[in-house]
């Protein structure tokens, strides 16, 4: 959600890529793309390269969660011609009459994404009719070697009284939820009403023990050692243990989310040709391996791992674990009514 994320509509202004408002005068012309993605989610040099190659201008806009991301999409006062939810989203957007479907003509290099992810995107979209996988992982515990000196390999290790204030939590109602849900045993997709009170009653005697519910700010905080532990994204700790080698991530043994971020065209879309022509520009081996390098996420794109030089982050366990290894799960839309008692239970367990 996974993810390098900053605040909701970061609008640029760095060169012709970026537009300073969606009322500038790119929106008056029909040579643009108007996009919505995570913050840090992209290489700008693929911006870059997209534009001297096509001459289509990139007007680029940042979210901080899904949650932000869909009353934005629904409410349609801005039409973005792509936007980069996640899976669960996606399937809520679907639901709600907002995407359109891609035609994949368009896009001949979405050859280069596995099968194996295609597979997996059908359970948020089936028939694959409305998305294209962008970035996959996991989500894990981050710990810090010279603090934790046991073995970390469970849910548990977050409700240790040992590691008071010494614990990050991701401030997501779905990945926090995630974690209680799997130490206890339940689906993450549960709307068990006895099985959610548990989940949050669990968070709640949690509280005392965690620093700060972040999302973004893990990473530094792990990476300048401020934290022992924290919840975060595999693509994120992949990061962090380049800045800091005393930094080690786990999937825990219960089992833990397997996310996947898709490229999506809204229904009120204006550029629909040009979204699919940027969306087969990063399908393309080579764009696909510089995104990867730059953000850290793992790739769905086959063929651009096969051009990453790195040995070491080619093979590595945590871009590319093996699946079969771990109990996964991915996340599917609740429904309106579950969505708003699962965040209701979040504000319980934020304000206990």
């Amino acid at each position: 959600m996974k993810r390098f994320v900053s605040l909701l509509c970061v609008l640029s202004c760095m060169t012709s890529l970026y537009g300073c408002a969606l009322n500038n005068d790119a929106g008056n012309s029909d040579n643009v793309v108007y996009i919505y993605n995570w913050g840090e989610y992209i290489d700008p040099e693929v911006l870059t390269i997209f534009t001297e190659e096509t001459g289509i201008e990139v007007v680029y806009d940042e979210f901080e969660t899904n949650e932000i991301m869909f009353p934005k999409i629904k409410a349609g006062a801005v039409k973005y011609d792509l936007v980069c939810p996640s899976d669960y989203m996606i399937k809520k957007m679907i639901d709600n009459d907002l995407l359109q479907e891609i035609d994949f003509n368009n896009v001949p290099n979405y050859v280069n994404i596995g099968d194996d992810y295609w597979k997996l995107a059908e359970d948020y979209d089936p028939g694959n009719r409305f998305s294209m996988p962008y970035v996959f992982g996991t989500i894990g515990i981050l710990y810090n070697k010279n603090m934790v000196k046991e073995k970390v390999d469970s849910w548990d290790i977050l409700w240790d009284p040992k590691y008071k204030d010494e614990i990050l939590m991701q401030d997501s109602v779905r990945d926090a939820f995630m974690v209680a849900e799997m130490k206890l045993g339940y689906s993450i997709n549960t709307t068990d009403e006895d099985e959610l009170q548990e989940s949050k009653e669990l968070l709640q005697k949690q509280k005392e023990l965690v620093q700060a519910y972040v999302v973004d700010q893990v990473r530094d905080k792990m990476i300048g050692n401020e934290a022992a532990l924290g919840v975060i994204y595999s693509g994120e700790a992949i990061f962090t243990q380049r800045e800091n080698p005393d930094l080690e991530y786990v999937i825990p043994k219960e089992g833990t989310n397997f996310w996947m971020d898709s490229w999506v065209i809204p229904k009120n879309a204006k550029h629909k040709e040009n979204a699919e022509k940027f969306l087969n520009f990063l399908a393309r081996a080579d764009i696909a391996c510089m995104n990867f390098d730059y953000i850290t996420y793992s790739t769905p794109n086959t063929a651009a791992r096969e051009l990453v030089e790195d040995e070491d982050i080619k093979n590595s366990p945590i871009a590319f674990p093996d699946l079969s290894k771990y109990h996964l799960e991915i996340y599917v839309s609740l429904g309106e009514k579950a969505d708003r008692h699962l965040s209701d239970l979040w504000r319980e367990v934020k304000s206990y």
